[in-house]
């Protein structure tokens, strides 16, 4: 019996990680190295919660909403399925992902890119909001994208943010998509208990099911 096929979704964090534009960059830095009187290498970091594959809690664009430490864990971890709309622009629309809705799992994960940028893009591709409703109304409780952001990257108004809040929905952003198929799968993303946070990095993976 073989152990199930992991693909990893996060892209690494280092400097020079794409941030959204005036968000603070990723920087690490040595307090200590092992030598004469220390036992130990440590260091500090500094970064954005939303650096890389991370969570958005509620609190990121409701001044009431949940911070990210407080959240459910459980719409994080489960049955998932991967759309591909590749090439998605500005929006990933409904007929994008018709194909694929039959027996949807509550988590869907959504891959426009063909491949995963290594820079800010600023054309990148968000949901338009009706999708967001429908896939509420199906009885989706997670999404996620390998953009930046489910709304484009100009948006005053976060529409797409605004169905996450009023539908109570999750969401995952700057997943890497590239080398998965579409399909169903297990959903391995949990916050960090970062009880006051906007967001959370989150090592996501995608587990093969038996």
């Amino acid at each position: 019996m073989h152990a199930p096929r992991i693909w990893d979704l996060s892209p690494p964090l280092q400097p020079g990680s794409p941030v959204f534009p005036g968000d603070a960059p990723f920087h690490a830095e040595w307090v200590a190295r092992i030598g004469p009187g220390c036992p130990v290498n440590l260091q500090t970091i500094t970064l954005s919660p939303h650096t890389g594959a991370h969570a958005d809690a509620p609190l990121h664009y409701d001044d009431a909403g949940t911070p990210v430490g407080l959240l459910d864990l459980e719409p994080y971890l489960g049955r998932c399925r991967v759309i591909h709309a590749i090439g998605a622009a500005p929006v990933v629309r409904w007929a994008q992902l018709q194909h694929a809705l039959d027996k949807l799992p509550p988590r869907v994960l959504v891959r426009t890119y063909a491949r995963a940028p290594d820079a800010w893009d600023p054309a990148l591709a968000g949901f338009e909001p009706e999708v967001l409703e429908r896939l509420a109304d199906l009885g989706v409780r997670l999404v996620g994208i390998d953009s930046a952001s489910v709304d484009p990257a100009d948006s005053k108004t976060l529409d797409a943010h605004q169905v996450l809040r009023r539908r109570g929905l999750r969401v995952l952003e700057n997943l890497v998509l590239d080398a998965v198929p579409e399909g169903d799968y297990e959903l391995i993303a949990l916050p960090l208990k970062l009880v006051a946070a906007d967001a959370s990095p989150v090592r996501a993976i995608l587990r093969e099911l038996p």
